[in-house]
């Protein structure tokens, strides 16, 4: 068969990045076409045979404002030579022309900030002083950015998803049944062995206002507990004041994969407060053995067992999150067991499934 891979953008690393880099892994010779590439930032595709089009001009820094220029060109992107199609998207490139080639869509979520984020961008857009700017002009076109992405959502034939969670906005805003097969972690980097010393909690996103670091700052400062933050965003300074110089609020810069291993295998606990549609850092931190305290919404509730791997709390509040702090320090895990649960996750058990998928419908 005759494969493309498509993807939004190539600009940087993360977890959208390792989907696509395990699934390049498994159609080497399937060129990869996005919107940007910038090598400088993610290394992975030196191998892959990476296609960028007019776009390819325009900064990388500049990839938030390029939402409806990317719209226009994946559009226009004539893939009909081709006999498959995976789109990994979680924004625009689903809607790429396909004509009779079978479509599968890798998608993490419905376009996040046309849905289901919409009132989180729209209160803080992640542009310091030019938010009133972004925000009135994002106000006076979501409704056809909305009409472009829900007429793109259903070029595809079939839809993959990550999550319990996505794949209810995939049929809630897309109106797509979609089946689930969880992305890949990188379980044996992180894997916990032994049983280590644990002291504390820590939280490691990137900091913009919906990934509620503030509920894990303000519940430790209340229970006196001990938080490690790791990572930067828009929102450090918010956090370094909230944090008020406290002895038990501990921040730093993104680290290597091997300090990140450290600290997870030192830690009680990883909290998790935002609403996602996985989370590939709580489950690293299962594979370190270390249990999670997430919010009970979202994808959690697939990867986390009340009292095996970790606790929920069922509010996004500062209250609600104490109680579950407090809730956890009362109970007991078995670091081995807590490990396990990580396991299903691993990037062999995601190729195997993405294979056999697409080869039982193509």
């Amino acid at each position: 068969m005759k494969i493309a891979l498509v993807c939004d953008w190539l600009t940087n690393v993360g977890g959208a990045e390792r989907v696509i880099k395990s699934i390049h892994d498994l159609y080497p010779d399937a060129p990869i076409y996005t919107s940007q590439y910038n090598p400088k930032k993610i290394d992975w595709f030196k191998d892959a045979d990476v296609r960028t089009g007019w776009l390819q001009i325009f900064p990388s820094g500049l990839r938030r404002f390029l939402a409806p220029l990317r719209q226009i060109y994946f559009n226009h992107l004539d893939l009909s030579e081709y006999d498959v199609i995976i789109s990994i998207t979680g924004a625009e490139a689903k809607s790429v022309k396909k004509g009779n080639a079978k479509h599968f869509c890798f998608c993490h979520v419905p376009t996040q900030y046309y849905w289901q984020l919409y009132d989180d961008y729209v209160k803080n857009p992640g542009f310091g002083v030019l938010n009133p700017l972004v925000r009135f002009f994002f106000k006076l076109f979501v409704k056809p950015l909305r009409k472009a992405d829900y007429k793109a959502a259903q070029k595809p034939d079939y839809y993959i998803t990550i999550s319990s969670y996505a794949q209810d906005m995939i049929k809630k805003y897309y109106h797509r049944d979609s089946v689930i097969i969880p992305p890949p972690v990188n379980i044996e980097r992180f894997r916990s062995k032994k049983t280590t010393p644990r002291s504390g909690f820590m939280i490691t996103a990137r900091q913009v206002s919906w990934k509620r670091h503030h509920l894990a700052i303000k519940a430790c400062l209340k229970t006196n507990s001990d938080l490690t933050i790791i990572g930067e965003g828009p929102e450090n300074a918010n956090l370094h004041k909230l944090a008020a110089g406290s002895d038990h609020i501990h921040f730093y810069d993104l680290m290597t994969q091997d300090e990140l291993k450290s600290h997870l295998h030192s830690s009680s606990a990883f909290i998790f407060p935002s609403i996602e549609p996985f989370g590939i850092a709580p489950v690293e931190a299962l594979a370190a053995g270390c249990p999670v305290i997430a919010l009970k919404q979202g994808a959690a509730p697939d990867f986390i067992t009340e009292g095996k791997n970790g606790v929920f709390f069922k509010h996004q509040t500062v209250a609600s999150l104490v109680r579950a702090i407090k809730k956890f320090k009362k109970l007991k895990f078995d670091e081995q067991t807590v490990v396990k649960t990580s396991l299903d996750y691993s990037e062999k058990h995601f190729k195997e499934r993405i294979k056999k998928y697409v080869k039982e419908n193509s």
